[in-house]
């Protein structure tokens, strides 16, 4: 049996299955898709139908995402999760930089926690590791903020399995975002990792950003029409099967796409099933 329930930080219960909200703002993260009664009504959808984790980032606009998370969803209640992310600074469609000083670091999450109406953010990433910056000032500027009680639980966003142990000899790590889907696996010595120290892994791209349509396809939708669901779907499903301590919350702005993705979580794979999809990537 799937466990659909996983505890960040280990005292944070969370559905496995949650949303990102890069779908609800422009290309390259800049400027907004579609009208905010649009991106509230499906951020409300998404809450109605279980989600108790959504992902955002302070630069997904910037600062749009959570605005609109705080206008559909506070107060938020006892259930919900929100994840929010600091460190990157974005300045244009698809151009950003990292900052990673410990006043920037303080000043993103102050801004974070007054656009999202929190007096605690339950999980704060570090968007990138400032390469400028000596980790144990990154990491410690996010202690910082821990002990204060601004935020709970620490994660990561893009590392590499060395930096994730580097990390853990400074902080308690609740999480980690990197890519991780049924055909790109680069990241399955990190997904080791995690699931050695029972950290959470929130893979993005989960579907694969379009290469379920190039690359191994014919498999994929084989399995998929023995459960009469989608490609995508049978993706997301194997995500959870794979390992339970992914969480991947795939973004949409489109309220039949947010559906299909729920759905997914009723999928059951046979370990037949399983092995072909294993077998899709090394």
């Amino acid at each position: 049996m799937v466990d659909h329930v996983w505890r960040l930080g280990g005292d944070l219960p969370v559905r496995r299955l949650g949303l990102g909200t890069g779908g609800l703002v422009g290309p390259g993260y800049w400027g907004p898709r579609g009208s905010r009664a649009e991106a509230r009504a499906l951020l409300r959808t998404a809450v109605e139908r279980g989600v108790t984790l959504v992902d955002t980032a302070d630069n997904y606009g910037p600062d749009l995402a959570e605005e609109l998370i705080a206008e559909a969803l506070h107060p938020y209640g006892d259930r919900l999760v929100v994840a929010t992310k600091g460190g990157v600074v974005r300045t244009g469609p698809d151009r950003w930089h990292v900052a990673g000083r410990p006043e920037q670091l303080r000043a993103a999450c102050e801004a974070s926690l007054r656009r999202l109406r929190l007096e605690a953010i339950g999980l704060y990433q570090l968007h990138r590791f400032d390469p400028a910056v000596p980790m144990a000032e990154q990491l410690g500027a996010l202690a910082e903020l821990r002990a204060e009680g601004k935020i709970r639980h620490i994660g990561l966003d893009t590392v590499t399995v060395q930096e994730l142990r580097e990390a853990l000899a400074l902080v308690p790590v609740a999480a980690v975002q990197n890519p991780f889907n049924i055909l790109e696996r680069s990241s399955a010595d990190v997904l080791r990792l995690c699931e050695e120290r029972g950290i959470a892994f929130l893979p993005y791209y989960p579907l694969g950003s379009g290469a379920l349509a190039r690359e191994g396809a014919a498999a994929v939708s084989a399995v998929a029409a023995e459960h009469g669901a989608g490609p995508g779907q049978i993706a997301l499903a194997w995500l959870l099967h794979h390992s339970p301590v992914l969480c991947p919350t795939p973004g949409t702005g489109s309220p039949v796409h947010l559906a299909e993705n729920l759905d997914a979580a009723t999928i059951h794979l046979t370990p037949r099933e399983r092995a072909v999809l294993d077998a899709l990537a090394p």
